[in-house]
């Protein structure tokens, strides 16, 4: 399993295709992190930027999940399937690659608002409830990736349109009555809106609908990678 994880990871960052989203990350830190907040209310504001991070970063872990599970030409995916002993080890190794280098990506975009908080005396659990929640948000973001990838998805623009699709839905079916059923994106931004002290007490519950949406889609998608030939 490490040697498959690695092995991954080390396809994926030999093939510069690890450059696309870490330059959109870059981007997003300097044009929108690096000056930081100010007034007032600057240590609430840097609460804040957490969520927002992890809202934006959401689609780009998802792209980038489908990027490294793409990189493998399918002869050598082939390969690995008949050398290991059980079938469901690539499908594993896959995803904890993927969710590897998407941790990777989150710490790069959530350096500069660590620092920004830390300087500005956000409370601690503010803090610590915003690193986890991009922690947490990076598993469903790895799982969307997945859904979309070559081994299920064979077009890469079907696999886009699903991909850019997926997000959309899972954005719009959150505002509705529906919310239940998608990655609750609105209710870690309004929580973290309202305040350091909304955001850490409401994280609790949002932490685990994203772990039982992440569980049942995760479970999903390797039943259906399984059966895949």
């Amino acid at each position: 399993m490490i040697a498959l994880v690695r092995f991954q990871v080390a396809g994926y960052a030999g093939s510069l295709r690890v450059l696309q989203p870490l330059i959109i990350v870059a981007l997003f830190v300097a044009l929108f992190l690096v000056q930081g907040p100010s007034g007032p209310h600057a240590a609430d504001l840097a609460a804040r930027t957490f969520a927002d991070t992890a809202a934006f970063m959401f689609p780009v872990w998802a792209w980038a999940a489908r990027a490294l599970l793409d990189t493998q030409p399918d002869e050598q995916r082939a390969l690995t399937a008949t050398a290991v002993r059980h079938r469901s080890t690539p499908i594993w190794a896959g995803l904890l690659a993927a969710y590897g280098t998407n941790l990777s990506l989150g710490a790069v975009a959530l350096l500069v608002p660590l620092l920004q908080a830390v300087r500005l005396e956000c409370p601690g659990s503010a803090i610590l409830a915003g690193c986890a929640l991009n922690a947490l948000v990076a598993v469903p973001g790895t799982l969307l990736g997945a859904w979309t990838s070559r081994a299920l998805i064979p077009d890469p623009g079907v696999s886009l349109l699903v991909l850019l699709g997926g997000a959309t839905a899972l954005l719009l079916l959150g505002i509705g009555r529906l919310a239940w059923l998608s990655v609750p994106m609105i209710d870690w931004l309004r929580a973290a809106h309202h305040g350091p002290a909304a955001f850490t007490s409401r994280f609790p519950a949002i932490a685990l609908h994203l772990l039982l949406w992440s569980a049942v889609v995760g479970a999903a998608y390797v039943a259906t990678a399984h059966r895949r030939p």
